[in-house]
């Protein structure tokens, strides 16, 4: 695929804070940019006074720009966490896709925009050792803070392309009346019992996207079942 450069200087080595060692990537993060226009959003990720980045920028038309190498350790996850590893951005690859967000009119994602996507993240994930659960939106990074790339991504065409999961809609257990918090940690998230409400929001949004309350009513704890008997025996992220 063709890829532009457009370098960003909001980035750094790929070294894993407290531990002064580098660690593998390991995941991949899909955000929207959440600004009026796609080249408001690219010029701020490559402004220094942003102290934001991505690796990768990918426009409603489908043209794809490389920001920060992926050597590079990229400014994108900010505070958040997934299957206990903390330093999201120095295991991790951002992709940002151009979208005005919940803020500024929040809309589907263009065909395009998606199959440039699809193109660029089979091409990571076979560089990278990235198991899919570890295939994340910023909103299951950090449930408390932020809701992209929202409940209008297509997830579920990812996974039938082989970058990331989808549970199904039936067949599976439905999780019956165990803990909703102590599943959701199991398959990734942080979960604090002040914001429960917002990380299941968090999950549905990416895998219940019709109707994302935060209520963990029978279909959403059926998925979640679901995609913990997918990911049974599969390690740990570190």
């Amino acid at each position: 695929m063709k890829i532009s450069d457009r370098p960003s200087p909001n980035h750094g080595a790929r070294i894993a804070e407290g531990r002064g060692a580098a660690v593998a990537i390991d995941m991949l993060v899909i955000h929207y940019t959440g600004m009026e226009s796609g080249a408001e959003a690219l010029d701020w990720m490559c402004d220094p006074a942003s102290q934001v980045s991505a690796h990768y920028f990918i426009d409603e038309a489908g043209a794809v720009c490389r920001l920060v190498p992926e050597e590079r350790r990229a400014w994108h996850a900010g505070i958040s966490a997934w299957r206990g590893a903390i330093d999201i951005n120095s295991r991790s690859i951002g992709i940002e896709l151009a979208n005005p967000g919940h803020a500024f009119g929040y809309r589907a994602f263009a065909p395009p925009q998606i199959d440039a996507l699809i193109d660029l993240a089979q091409g990571i994930v076979a560089r990278h050792p990235i198991p899919p659960r570890n295939v994340v939106g910023h909103a299951d990074i950090a449930p408390a803070r932020k809701l992209d790339p929202g409940e209008l991504f297509p997830w579920q065409r990812l996974a039938a392309a082989g970058i990331g999961l989808w549970p199904g809609t039936g067949g599976a257990d439905d999780g019956g009346d165990g803990d909703i918090a102590a599943m959701l940690a199991v398959y990734g998230y942080e979960v604090a019992s002040n914001w429960l409400t917002e990380v299941i929001s968090a999950f549905q949004r990416h895998f219940r996207p019709a109707h994302f309350d935060g209520v963990a009513d029978a279909e959403t704890r059926a998925r979640l079942a679901a995609l913990l008997a997918l990911v049974a025996g599969d390690g740990a992220t570190s």
